[in-house]
């Protein structure tokens, strides 16, 4: 059974330090799955913050979904610890659930019951009171943007309004943390933007810490504090984008182009000397620059000052796009690449 090396683990704990001196309300400590020879979950460890959006990345398969159960009490790991809001989730798995509310992928409801039936439903099953019941329910099918279906059958809605429905289910009983496996499949665009920015407001506002599951890079990008890269059953590395980014491309985490005319030595001079540049490439006219922090302010008064014309300026920074392509896309001549930066 293969480990994390030294290297993943120290980019790892490099990239947590930001974290250092709040609560964790999940801990993973080597949380390892295993059915006969297949890992689906290698030597998990792993700690989210009180609070906090934290996005599990990675593709289909890449035992996001085992993760979860465990963290839920569902199945028992092979070896290691796992435990939330302080609560052994192995041994004390009922405690957890009452703590947790969890939405998975593909919501189930009674189909003839109306939105808020369905709602009442489970808060009876939580043993809240009914007049309670009744309050919270009308607060949360308002929050979540169903009021005005609160009274038609479930059987009705669509997939974007069963996952709004979903989300105030889990809420019902008031829970510390909840959980979300892929939850904007099959919703059209923008159902998403609406569901993403409903769940970071509910966050905000709750302070309830979320757990995000999801192969969706640009929505995990939307709404997470932080993610965590994670590929055959392995935690490759954690933390934000920016961090990411440090760690994967080192001393370039920004690229400006610049059109630039005329381009002549003294300038270029000028431009390499520039505190933050690591890498000039010369296009014709264009000017690709990578940077170790954004300079394109500086970048700009040097070349005016220097008496030639800019054109052209563009910046990108480095996004969950490239770190996920570093680290698992890019077909088997990027497999060397991929390792040698994962180690």
């Amino acid at each position: 059974m293969s480990q994390p090396s030294k290297e993943a683990v120290d980019m790892t704990n490099a990239l947590t330090e930001q974290t250092e001196g709040k609560k964790p309300i999940i801990e993973m400590t080597d949380l390892t799955k295993q059915y006969g020879d297949y890992v689906a979950v290698d030597h998990l460890s792993l700690s989210i913050q009180e609070g906090e959006i934290f996005g599990l990345l990675g593709p289909n398969g890449a035992g996001k979904s085992t993760t979860i159960l465990m963290l839920l009490g569902l199945t028992e790991p092979t070896s290691g610890e796992v435990r939330v809001c302080g609560i052994d989730s192995i041994r004390q798995p009922i405690a957890v659930k009452k703590r947790v509310g969890y939405l998975p992928d593909d919501v189930g409801f009674y189909e003839d019951l109306s939105g808020a039936e369905n709602l009442m439903y489970t808060a009876r099953l939580n043993r809240i009171p009914e007049t309670e019941a009744r309050k919270r329910v009308e607060e949360l099918m308002q929050r979540v943007g169903l009021a005005d279906a609160a009274g038609k059958k479930a059987g009705t809605y669509s997939r974007g309004m069963r996952q709004r429905l979903g989300l105030a289910d889990v809420l019902v009983k008031q829970p510390e943390v909840i959980i979300l496996d892929e939850p904007t499949l099959g919703i059209d665009p923008e159902g998403v933007r609406e569901l993403l920015l409903l769940i970071k407001q509910l966050s905000r506002d709750e302070g309830i810490t979320v757990l995000l599951s999801s192969h969706h890079l640009h929505q995990v990008q939307q709404i997470c504090d932080r993610v965590g890269l994670f590929v055959k059953g392995r935690l490759l590395a954690e933390g934000d984008v920016p961090s990411l980014a440090r760690a994967l491309f080192l001393e370039e985490t920004f690229t400006l182009e610049a059109g630039v005319r005329p381009l002549h030595s003294g300038l270029m001079e000028t431009l390499r000397a520039l505190p933050g540049v690591a890498r000039i490439e010369e296009h014709g006219e264009l000017l690709h620059i990578g940077c170790t922090e954004d300079i394109a302010a500086e970048l700009a008064r040097a070349i005016i000052e220097s008496g030639s014309s800019l054109y052209h300026l563009n910046k990108k920074e480095y996004g969950l796009d490239e770190i996920y392509h570093r680290y698992f896309e890019g077909g088997e001549s990027d497999d060397h690449q991929r390792k040698r930066h994962a180690r």
